[in-house]
């Protein structure tokens, strides 16, 4: 068999284990700034403001999700007033999409603590939304440069959040073991990412809590190298046009989302569709991550997260608005089908 890939992978700093918030002190001084924009909620905003001291320029305590343009552009330019040159974030998603719009707007370097399990944390990918349309794009300046993964951060995390948070993880994963540019190396992160996740997923209740958030968040760093090293697919295309258009929430989109995408692929996709049964322990990985969830609480409707049966034919308009790859052909019936049973928490199961 001829191999051939282009890997594409860029430098980080990775400090993983307990208590790394603590060196955060360090870690800023390591990228040499003295003036910090800090992102992220109250009560983490007010502990890393003490342990960072009078570094810390000015603090944004409610990013708000999918970066909408409005705060985005209040925040840019603050950052500017503030002659800003460095960004911390620690928070969810919100905080570090929020500091890459800043960073990248002022080329400054990103610190990042995530207290959930976007991902977003290992990218190079931004997103802002404006008049209800997400765009994304990649950019070196948009990619935190150190990144403290501290599972203590995540020790409250309510299981109504941490199951989530964990699918939009796998999403990562999933999507990379079907993209059209996948590496050797991608795979290998993918397969031990979605099985960190499922481990943490089927032990829920059952397992120590700080050893389950300690491998949900193992998997969610393995995950987040996927996204930033391939090409997403039909399921962060649908998940981006639902929340940034229908105002749906993140995490809990791509919850109900992944099932039905990997059950719509699955044909068309049987190398992934191997390592996900493997990866999860699951023999059909579309119908058990959706019994699974659902089991745990988490959202099994598009409907139960707001969205309507009139929204439909617009999402799938959105979705079709720009090309993007995917293993299985797309069309307009194809979208809407896929959408209809996410919609009404159909059961997916592969064919």
């Amino acid at each position: 068999m001829t191999r051939q890939f282009v890997h594409d992978q860029r430098a980080v700093r990775v400090v993983f284990r307990r208590g790394a918030l603590d060196a955060i002190g360090d870690e800023v001084e390591r990228l040499g700034a003295q003036r910090v924009l800090l992102i992220g909620s109250p009560r983490h905003a007010d502990r890393v403001s003490a342990l960072l001291g009078e570094r810390v320029a000015a603090t944004v305590s409610a990013p708000r999700m999918h970066v909408p343009a409005e705060q985005a552009r209040f925040v840019q330019a603050q950052g500017d007033a503030l002659d800003v040159d460095a960004c911390v974030a620690v928070g969810g998603g919100s905080a570090t999409g929020l500091a890459k719009v800043v960073a990248l707007h002022r080329r400054i370097p990103i610190l990042a603590a995530p207290t959930t399990l976007s991902g977003s944390e290992m990218t190079r990918v931004w997103g802002m939304t404006t008049a209800g349309v997400k765009q994304t794009g990649r950019d070196e300046a948009a990619a935190p440069r150190i990144v403290l993964y501290d599972p203590d951060l995540l020790a409250t995390l309510p299981v109504a959040t941490a199951v989530p948070s964990a699918v939009n993880a796998l999403a990562h994963a999933v999507e990379a073991l079907w993209a059209p540019d996948r590496t050797p190396l991608t795979d290998l992160y993918a397969r031990e990412g979605a099985a960190a996740i499922g481990r943490a997923l089927r032990g829920a209740g059952k397992t120590e809590l700080t050893e389950l958030v300690t491998e949900a968040l193992y998997g969610a760093w393995l995950s987040g190298m996927c996204l930033d090293s391939t090409t997403m697919s039909l399921h962060h295309k649908l998940c981006h046009v639902l929340g940034g258009s229908f105002g749906l929430p993140h995490a809990e989109t791509h919850t109900v989302v992944l099932p039905h995408v990997i059950a719509f692929n699955a044909g068309h996709a049987a190398p992934a569709l191997h390592t996900l049964r493997e990866a999860l322990d699951m023999r059909d990985p579309a119908r058990g991550l959706h019994s699974l969830v659902t089991t745990l609480g988490g959202p099994g409707s598009l409907a139960e997260l707001g969205l309507r049966s009139t929204d439909l034919d617009r999402a799938t308009d959105l979705a079709l608005a720009s090309p993007y790859a995917n293993p299985r052909p797309l069309t307009a019936d194809v979208i809407r089908t896929v959408l209809e049973g996410a919609l009404r928490g159909d059961e997916p199961t592969i064919a």
